[in-house]
């Protein structure tokens, strides 16, 4: 099971943290915003927690053809936990090197945001409140990670029930269908 989790999970971890790294260049030209990048965040999570999939069938496939739901999930968690990890190293490196400006960019869209909603100055005030306590929490690189978490841990344990389900397979019993070859025994009593 080691050798399986590692691959996968260590192949979905490369993945997020490319997607992470690729659509750096698209955030500085604006093509990529906080607004579609939710979206395209999201998307790449998907993509790399798809490995969690092949990653159960695979062991299941190198185990007799069997799994358990129990086994799968565990195979599945794993993947996911490792594809996070390497999630959540990729964030603290470009939060804290690449885009130290980030919280403030972020805060400074969700106001304008509510200003072009047409919201009152009360709403607006809560809001900048709101924003300058998330970046507390995100100054401190523990918070920030476990927030970051949170993320793409979610996705990894729904892909992990759903193909832990799809791909579990007992044992096989063996039936024996009645046929030309087999004779009919009658009883007496």
């Amino acid at each position: 099971m080691k050798r399986i989790v590692l691959i996968f999970g260590l192949i979905s971890g490369v993945i997020s943290s490319a997607m992470m790294f690729l659509t750096l260049p698209f955030m500085h030209t604006g093509a990529v915003n906080f607004k579609n990048g939710l979206v395209i965040g999201y998307t790449s999570i998907f993509l790399s927690m798809l490995l969690v999939f092949f990653g159960i069938r695979t062991y299941r496939e190198n185990h007799g053809g069997t799994i358990s739901f129990g086994r799968g999930v565990a195979v599945g968690l794993l993947i996911s936990l490792i594809s996070c990890a390497f999630y959540v190293a990729s964030w603290e490196f470009i939060y804290y090197n690449v885009m130290p400006d980030f919280a403030d960019k972020y805060a400074n869209a969700e106001i304008q945001a509510l200003r072009e909603k047409g919201a009152n100055d009360a709403a607006i005030a809560a809001k900048k409140m709101e924003m300058d306590q998330m970046k507390v929490m995100l100054a401190n690189p523990l918070i920030n990670a476990a927030m970051t978490f949170i993320e793409p841990f979610p996705v990894g344990l729904v892909m992990t029930l759903v193909s832990a389900g799809i791909l579990r397979r007992r044992q096989a019993t063996k039936l024996h269908a009645p046929g030309p070859e087999t004779s009919t025994v009658t009883i007496q009593t």
